[in-house]
């Protein structure tokens, strides 16, 4: 029975990583997937799905307009063997688009994994990520660690200077020059480092 996945962690916890391991798994099996990422994330090139460890692939852009259900009914007749639809940084979604792929799920009886974060550098959820928490199947946590060792949980967006930001737009796009993970007690406490 297919289903809708939401994996998600805080920052740099490897979620694209698993999730173009997931696809490849599916590739070796002879299997064909879909894999989507927003159209303004285009820290490594537009339309390319990028782990910090060199994996790579290419990838429909979405964005606010985007149908997803629409499209993957569009594409299933040409992919003959579809077994999975991946989308990357899922919290950038909209509500729409979360229903749309509950659909792809329920009448297409396609799988959708789905990777994001949970919450924004101010510790609000992102509207993917809220309904995705609500409506998907099944909730899978991907952990990290603060520089403590404890769970890390949070997103930290810093500045130029080291400094956990407190303001700003919920979307600006970064690595680990913008951001860290933090457990809540570091974050809470504007501790971006251990003082062991």
């Amino acid at each position: 029975m297919a289903k809708l996945y939401f994996y998600y962690s805080a920052m740099n916890a490897g979620k694209t990583t698993t999730l173009l391991q997931s696809s490849h798994n599916y590739h070796e099996r002879g299997m064909q997937t879909l894999l989507y990422t927003p159209v303004f994330d285009t820290r490594d090139a537009k339309g390319i799905i990028s782990s910090r460890i060199g994996l790579r692939s290419e990838a429909i852009t979405f964005d606010q307009d985007f149908n997803f259900f629409e499209d993957v009914k569009t594409r299933k007749p040409t992919l003959t063997n579809l077994k999975c639809v991946l989308i990357d940084e899922v919290h950038f979604a909209s509500k729409q688009h979360v229903f749309q792929l509950t659909q792809v799920v329920d009448e297409l009886k396609i799988p959708v994994l789905t990777y994001g974060l949970r919450t924004d550098f101010l510790g609000e959820t992102f509207e993917g990520s809220r309904y995705l928490l609500a409506w998907a199947d099944e909730l899978i946590e991907i952990k990290t660690i603060c520089h403590c060792g404890s769970k890390a949980t949070m997103n930290a967006r810093i500045d130029k200077d080291g400094k956990i930001v407190r303001h700003g737009e919920q979307i600006e796009i970064g690595g680990n020059d913008r951001y860290t993970s933090l457990c809540r007690k570091h974050y809470n406490n504007d501790i971006l480092h251990s003082h062991k």
